[in-house]
Formats: C-alpha cells, structure tokens, sequence
C-alpha cells in the first residue's frame, strides 16, 4: 500500500510504501494451509522412504523364506528379519529427508521411540499374517505375501506414519522466515513532520 506526502498547496513530496507490521500474527486461514501443506510434504516424502522400504521388506521376505531358503516354511522369522532391515531404511530416510526440518530430539530418545513404533507396525502386519497362516491356513506364497504385504503391510504403515509424526519427529518444526505483510492502511503525513491535507 502506497501512501503520499503532501505539501501545504497539495502537492505530493514524496511516496512512501507501508511498513509491515512484525507482531501482526498470520490468520487462521493462512495457518490452516501451512499446516495442511507441511503435512501433505511430509506425506508425500513418507510414501516415498516408506516405497524402498517396502520393496526391502518384500525382497529380504521373499529371499529368506523361499529364495536362499534360509527360513523355508518359517515365514514369521522370515518376516521379523526382513522388517528389521526395512526400519533402518525407513529411519535414515525419515530422520534426514522426511522429517529432517523438525528439531531434534537427542538421538537415543528419537531412535528408541522409533524402534518401538515400528515394532508396533510390525506386529500389525505379523498379526495379519498369522492369521491367515496359523488360523485360516492358508500356506501358499500368494496367501503369505497377501496377508503380509497387501494387507499387513498398509495398516502399519498408516500406524507408523501417525506415531511417527506424533511422538518421534513431533517436536516443533523449524519456522520460516516471517512473511512480509502490509497492513491496509495508509501513514498519516503528520507521522513524517508534515501537514496534514485534508
């Protein structure tokens, strides 16, 4: 917003441009689609990480129990073994890309939080799986990777997710710069040592 000087005989000295008014707290709206774009990032970079950690959960399961035939016909261990490695992929992705611009809790509390919660997700996708091998007994490799991987598999990474960003990374994200807003409103002329024109 401009504003103008005038002299005496009504003629304008100088244009001056509003100042922004730094205690002047952005509105609800604006705070509403801040906090609805962080999440929408941060979902975004989670489905990412959380994609090659799926593809390591799946290859390291499959090459255990039926490939090396390391664990053929134990696809529990197969799976607590193959979910160990994909949560340190997740870790490192989440810690220093999806979460990265949260402060940082001290490293043992975060890592401790995390293995917790992803032991959580874990047993969301082991119950899915016993259930349909112990319970139902369905013993095939299609059953196993449906019930752990199709099923299982999203329902923890939903958990995850929401424990993640609640209680490991939920400390306060870093703050951007504070925007530059305007007030609407004019600089009275008598403000610079000049008369004032009606």
């Amino acid at each position: 917003m401009l504003s103008a000087a005038r002299s005496g005989r009504g003629y304008p000295l100088r244009v001056t441009r509003a100042q922004p008014d730094p205690a002047r707290p952005p509105s609800l709206a604006r705070r509403l689609r801040d906090a609805y774009e962080v999440l929408v990032r941060e979902a975004l970079k989670f489905g990412l990480v959380g994609a090659v950690g799926v593809v390591v959960d799946v290859a390291v399961f499959n090459w255990l129990l039926y490939g090396a035939d390391v664990l053929h016909g134990r696809p529990i261990r197969a799976k607590i073994a193959a979910s160990a490695v994909a949560i340190l992929v997740n870790y490192l992705g989440s810690r220093y890309w999806t979460f990265r611009h949260r402060r940082q809790a001290p490293v043992h509390h975060e890592v401790a939080l995390f293995v917790f919660f992803s032991l959580v997700g874990v047993g969301i996708q082991l119950l899915c799986l016993g259930i349909s091998h112990y319970v139902l007994g369905l013993h095939s490799q299609l059953a196993d990777n449906v019930s752990a991987n199709l099923v299982g598999l999203p329902l923890g990474t939903l958990f995850r997710f929401w424990s993640y960003r609640r209680f490991v990374f939920g400390s306060e994200a870093l703050a951007p710069a504070p925007s530059m807003l305007v007030p609407d409103t004019l600089d009275a002329p008598s403000e610079q040592g000049l008369p004032r024109s009606d």
